[in-house]
């Protein structure tokens, strides 16, 4: 059993990249604990077992032949776009060129942005409630210090996809302005917050009825989004947002992707805990990894919990792939809904149903709860069964 530790400048996809490293090394990941600074650094420690040989000495060779080559072949921004993205978005010196189809006219002059509060605030960027022509809006901008070309790329990305959807349960987007240092994506402001804020903070839950007309809500929404081959990528209850009329929309596109024709993808992105198997594994994959993800999501809206809370993110991800691991349905759950989970989250995404299917079972569990609380009603209102037996027995 070894120890080894990486101290690095933090960047997407890094844990995956150093885990993909000690797994080409033959090592088996025991654990895995990972820290994270604001000021942009990472501190990733690995035990690991597999090495064949006593001294360590060797294995911090191999360690630093690995890491040598790894950085020579792993991609930069601009391998890692496919060629068609590559010719539609362009980093630029003073501007961020983005495709333009001569219908919407979304670039924003960022002084008429007002920015009332900071709603929250990553490594990459911070999120601010602000008005824009007197519209309560969404900011998410950029920090200027962590601009780089794949950051930029992401940001082009982002908003090359969200200016192209338009749907009631998806985040509607408004604009963006696109010259740096001030690059930002306006979008609605959703009064109800995010779902996870909803089910861990504010320790709500949802009944029944409520539960499943939020998974309607996102089933429509992320339906919407595979019908215009988009791959949302990184589906949890934090980007789940809710507005004033408690709708329920698919939020956050920074990791989305727009499928290529060929139908998978390899790059890994997403949060582990809802992560598909086949993009843990670095695998090729499709939109049947979102139908995963909103497995994981359901059952969150049912138990009120984080997935795995008692694992690491890695050592959840390791179970996944390795153990079959997934989490416990709770025996309260209807049949059918415990029956949608476990096709949500099966090994073979080809197993996976699509999100029209899972829409109309969705409905149809509604309707049937519908009917079982009307019945319930109006036996309440009878006296009931067991009245009716006594007032015969009188």
């Amino acid at each position: 059993m070894h120890e080894i530790t990486f101290s690095t400048v933090d960047k997407p996809k890094l844990l995956s990249q150093l885990t993909s490293l000690l797994a080409e090394l033959g090592l088996n990941i025991q654990e895995a604990h990972v820290f994270s600074t604001v000021d942009g650094y990472s501190l990733d420690v690995f035990v690991v077992d597999g090495w064949p040989y006593e001294e360590f000495v060797q294995l911090r060779a191999a360690l630093e032949r690995e890491i040598s080559r790894k950085e020579k072949s792993w991609p930069t921004p601009s391998q890692s776009l496919k060629k068609q993205e590559q010719d539609l978005i362009k980093s630029e010196f003073d501007h961020l060129t983005i495709p333009f189809d001569g219908i919407d006219v979304w670039e924003i002059d960022h002084r008429l942005l007002k920015f009332e509060y900071k709603i929250a605030s990553g490594s990459y960027g911070d999120l601010y409630k602000g008005t824009y022509c007197s519209q309560e809006v969404a900011i998410k901008i950029l920090k200027s210090e962590r601009l780089n070309a794949e950051l930029q790329t992401e940001f082009a990305q982002e908003v090359y996809i969200m200016r192209k959807v338009r749907h009631k349960n998806v985040v509607q987007f408004i604009g963006a302005c696109t010259r740096p240092p001030n690059l930002c994506i306006v979008t609605e402001y959703m009064s109800g917050g995010s779902v996870y804020d909803y089910l861990h903070k504010q320790r709500g839950s949802f009944k029944l009825p409520t539960l499943l007309k939020v998974a309607i809500d996102v089933s429509k929404g992320m339906n919407y989004l595979h019908q215009n081959n988009i791959i949302h990528r990184d589906l949890k209850a934090a980007n789940l947002l809710m507005d004033e009329n408690e709708v329920v929309k698919v939020a956050d596109f920074g990791v989305a992707r727009v499928k290529a024709q060929t139908g998978v993808m390899t790059a890994e992105t997403g949060t582990y805990r809802w992560m598909a198997p086949e993009v843990i594994e670095h695998k090729p994959y499709d939109h049947k990894a979102d139908v995963f993800s909103f497995g994981v999501v359901l059952w969150e809206l049912l138990t009120g919990k984080i997935p795995y809370e008692y694992l690491t993110p890695l050592q959840a991800a390791i179970g996944v792939v390795q153990k079959g691991l997934r989490p416990t349905i709770p025996k309260h759950t209807p049949l059918k809904l415990a029956e949608l989970l476990e096709t949500c989250w099966q090994q073979d995404p080809t197993s996976r149903p699509d999100f029209s299917a899972i829409v109309d079972i969705l409905q149809q569990i509604a309707k049937e709860i519908g009917h079982e609380k009307a019945d319930r009603c109006k036996e309440k209102a009878s006296g009931g069964f067991f009245s009716a037996l006594r007032r015969g027995h009188h």
